[in-house]
């Protein structure tokens, strides 16, 4: 699968398959005005500065790419963020534009993002998804075990979330993926 490192110049399509990702996903599970607020310009500046900082805060960044249509999908990760859930790496966020699912690149980029987060963090892995966004099934069928739950406040709204966690971030290694 065509999964390579982030570079700088991924920046602004990273920025804007996030915010896409969140405008298509998110209707009626976060506020409308949260979305609306939502502009690949602000993103574009975050993710370029992640991008330049992967050397630094070992925060790993990988995009996903079809022939003839460039960047689809990014995942990213680094050191665990959240102390509770005993994982030693964390996914920070993998999105990929609606038309490129169903494809392997998912697959492909938590695969990418593991085998980086075991060498650098240790094998055990997590992330927090909302608990009504799709993909928390993406992550199940992936061998995520659900690991807690907590609720956040997104734009004034209570949003429900779920940690999911791998013992063994290896896993995910295109000959270990069902």
């Amino acid at each position: 699968m065509p999964v390579r490192e982030a570079r700088i110049e991924d920046a602004a399509d990273i920025a804007r398959i996030h915010v896409e990702s969140w405008k298509s996903t998110y209707p009626g599970i976060l506020p409308d005005d949260v979305l609306l607020r939502l502009k690949n310009s602000r993103y574009e500046v975050r993710w370029w500065e992640s991008v330049l900082g992967q050397v630094n805060s070992r925060r790993r960044v990988f995009v996903a790419e079809i022939a003839g249509e460039g960047v689809v999908g990014f995942a990213s990760g680094g050191k665990s963020r959240d102390s509770d859930l005993s994982v030693d790496g964390e996914i920070y966020a993998l999105y990929l534009l609606d038309h490129a699912q169903g494809q392997g690149l998912g697959k492909a980029l938590l695969a990418r993002l593991g085998e980086a987060l075991h060498s650098e963090y240790g094998p055990r892995v997590g992330l927090w998804v909302v608990r009504e966004n799709p993909a928390r099934f993406f992550y199940e069928a992936m061998g995520g075990k659900r690991a807690a739950v907590k609720s956040d406040s997104v734009g004034g709204k209570p949003v429900a979330q779920i940690a999911y966690r791998w013992e063994d971030a290896n896993m995910f290694a295109p000959q270990q993926v069902r």
